[in-house]
């Protein structure tokens, strides 16, 4: 029979066995309750699992505008945009006793033509060479016989309606025959789209050259799927363009090829290990993203493990201090905003660099190694740089919602017409060029044998 105390000793080791358990267990389910709010996860995985605060009753607005908020109003056409004008005027019985007066309500209304497309038939006359017997016919543009059926315009509505508006082929066609009245094969639509990837390769190809000789790119990563393999959306993106790239590959050698090993200017990326081995083998300089390190210290500030919540709520603190001054900058005069950032910027090093004893804490913590800190904040030393690779997320986006509705490529050649199109279209945007116009010249460019369109 045991006495007493060395019940309580086994009780008491049980009870410590138990507790460390459960801390397992606190960690591991804070692990699986991950999202887009506290990692770096997207978003769209808070749809299969939604944060507790989704979960939360929304609040119900009234449709339509909303009370405080500017009304915008669709400006009318132009006299030289009307093409007809019809006038309604009451008849003269109405009318009687009333005096017209030279005003007018007006409502511009945009119909369909009854219909959509144009058919030109192109001939080439023949001639008889009474010499020989031969016949010799007149050649036509090379445009026309490049084009076939579909002229330069049609081609590039057909591209865009694939790489802008994420249709099918089936979708496409469907369109073609209930709105146009237009009756075409899907083996002849992907045709067409393979012609306008060749159109838009030297364009594509050029940014490519041009992208090693950057001074600032934002990078991020995303899935692709072909034939059902992963592979891997890069997205390169500039002030002045956005670069994709499909690769199999999703570590660093992606960034040796499409980079070069001399490349010294700056990546803004997150804290993924190609680009960490990228910047250690290069003479590039990185800026990584507060918006993802504020996530992960989010995460760490939310675990019931008191000393690693208080640990991540002042370090989320000094954050918020730092942000709220770069926010509020005009309230201090040059040298009192640079002391008070320099003493931010140190009160969370300080912080940081002192993690309670926890795998999590002290992993976050080497980042900031007195000779790694400025991969953080180099931001506060250069204005061009950004903080946050939020830019580039939203660069990806229409990539993503692409993979989601197409699901993804079937073959190198879908592969290199998505990073063209894309390339082509997160461009044009970005420069406030017309997507649908760039296309169109660049078929017409392509078909003539003249100079591409460039979109430097």
């Amino acid at each position: 029979m045991k006495d007493k105390d060395a019940i309580i000793a086994e009780l008491k080791e049980q009870i410590k066995v138990m507790a460390e358990y459960i801390k397992q267990l606190e960690e591991r389910i804070a692990q699986l309750e991950k999202n887009s709010g506290n990692s770096s996860m997207p978003p769209s995985s808070d749809i299969v699992k939604p944060s507790r605060r989704a979960a939360r009753k929304k609040v119900r607005l009234k449709r339509g505008g909303q009370p405080g908020h500017k009304k915008h109003e669709r400006k009318p056409f132009a006299s030289e945009q009307i093409d007809q004008t019809i006038e309604y005027e009451l008849n003269s019985k109405d009318a009687a006793g009333l005096e017209p007066l030279d005003q007018w309500h007006i409502i511009q209304q945009v119909t369909l033509p009854k219909k959509l497309y144009y058919v030109t038939e192109h001939r080439g006359r023949k001639y008889l060479d009474p010499q020989n017997g031969k016949v010799i016919t007149t050649p036509l543009p090379a445009e026309v016989i490049k084009g076939g059926l579909f002229g330069a315009d049609m081609t590039a509505l057909t591209a865009f309606l694939k790489g802008g508006c994420h249709m099918s082929f089936s979708t496409i066609e469907s369109f073609f025959q209930e709105i146009l009245k237009l009756k075409v094969s899907r083996g002849m639509l992907c045709k067409k789209v393979t012609s306008v990837s060749e159109a838009l390769k030297p364009s594509y190809q050029e940014l490519v050259e041009k992208l090693p000789d950057e001074s600032n790119i934002g990078i991020d990563e995303t899935g692709h799927k072909d034939e059902g393999k992963k592979h891997w959306t890069w997205c390169f993106q500039t002030p002045d363009y956005s670069l994709f790239h499909i690769d199999i590959s999703r570590g660093s050698k992606v960034l040796f090829d499409i980079l070069g090993k001399e490349f010294s200017g700056i990546i803004n990326c997150d804290f993924y290990g190609a680009y960490r081995k990228f910047f250690r083998l290069t003479p590039a300089r990185v800026q990584y993203c507060m918006a993802h390190l504020i996530r992960e210290i989010k995460f760490l500030a939310e675990l019931t493990d008191k000393k690693l919540a208080r640990w991540g709520q002042e370090l989320l603190g000094w954050l918020k201090k730092l942000f709220d001054t770069l926010h509020h900058a005009e309230r201090y005069s040059l040298k009192g905003y640079a002391c008070k950032i320099k003493r931010i910027e140190e009160g969370f090093l300080k912080k940081v660099r002192r993690p309670p004893d926890h795998k999590l804490t002290k992993k976050l913590s080497r980042r900031f190694r007195a000779e790694a800190a400025e991969t953080y904040f180099g931001f506060l030393r250069e204005a061009d740089i950004a903080p946050t690779n939020n830019g580039t997320e939203r660069e990806i986006r229409h990539t993503v919602i692409d993979r989601k509705i197409t699901q993804g490529t079937r073959g190198d050649s879908g592969m290199r017409w998505c990073e063209r199109t894309w390339t082509t279209i997160a461009t044009c945007k970005k420069q406030n060029k017309n997507v649908f116009e760039f296309i169109h010249q660049s078929i017409l460019a392509h078909w003539n044998n003249d100079k591409y369109h460039s979109l430097v």
